[in-house]
């Protein structure tokens, strides 16, 4: 049962008053994060995976080489997969086709250009990325969820004073929406989304990317419930 005090549609005593809350922080993101693809192929399969592992190594050593400014670094989907001639009869093995794909995620941005273009310099090896975010223990984000509450009590004591009353008490708090951070466009100058696929053929290393971050969006939504002290009408 509702008690008058907590009535959900407030009371001549204690008039209902519900707001909202919003903030939109607009920050450099902390993280990047690329994908690496690791090809092989061949007609043995065990030299296929021979060749395959070699490159997992070669690219880990690479990677690791950058000490702290890789915060984390995963292997993902392993695939060595056989292609079956389409002419004969029978099920005759053409080639296999071997794949591995690896994370990394850096805090460095100035490493990020330099590690991407060694990468993509590697031979059957693609790159996709980078993308740019924000950790998830970000002080950011608190600071995105105490903006928007400020911004919520401060719509409740003007709607108040524009009634020549205060607000008495908060009957809730909600959290309606909250988004952890997102690139500022779909499309934005600044950042930079590329696939490279080296070959045999490339000799020459070429220069270091320059990488530019891509600034990140973080929303942060509430809605608030309050009594007001009875105004004068």
């Amino acid at each position: 049962m509702t008690s008058p005090q907590n009535s959900p549609y407030g009371t001549p005593d204690a008039p209902l008053l519900t707001v909202r809350g919003e903030a939109e922080l607009d920050v450099a993101p902390e993280i990047a994060r690329i994908g690496i693809t690791l090809t092989a192929r061949g007609r043995d399969r065990r030299t296929t995976l021979d060749d395959l592992t070699r490159r997992n190594t070669t690219t880990l050593d690479l990677i690791k080489s950058y000490g702290d400014a890789v915060e984390n670094l995963s292997t993902g989907t392993l695939t060595l997969t056989p292609e079956l001639t389409q002419r004969g009869r029978g099920e005759r093995v053409r080639t296999h086709h071997g794949t591995i794909h690896l994370t990394a995620e850096l805090n460095d941005f100035t490493t990020l250009g330099e590690l991407t273009t060694r990468l993509a310099d590697l031979d059957l090896t693609r790159i996709d990325g980078p993308t740019w975010e924000l950790r998830p223990t970000s002080p950011v984000h608190r600071q995105a969820r105490q903006q928007a509450v400020r911004e919520a009590v401060q719509r409740a004591n003007e709607y108040a004073e524009a009634l020549g009353t205060t607000v008495a008490a908060l009957l809730e708090l909600a959290d309606t929406g909250t988004n952890g951070g997102r690139p500022r466009a779909a499309f934005d100058r600044r950042a930079v989304r590329f696939s490279m696929a080296a070959t045999e053929a490339d000799t020459e290393t070429p220069e270091p990317l320059d990488l530019e971050p891509q600034r990140i969006q973080v929303r942060a939504e509430i809605s608030a419930q309050f009594t007001m002290n009875p105004p004068r009408l």
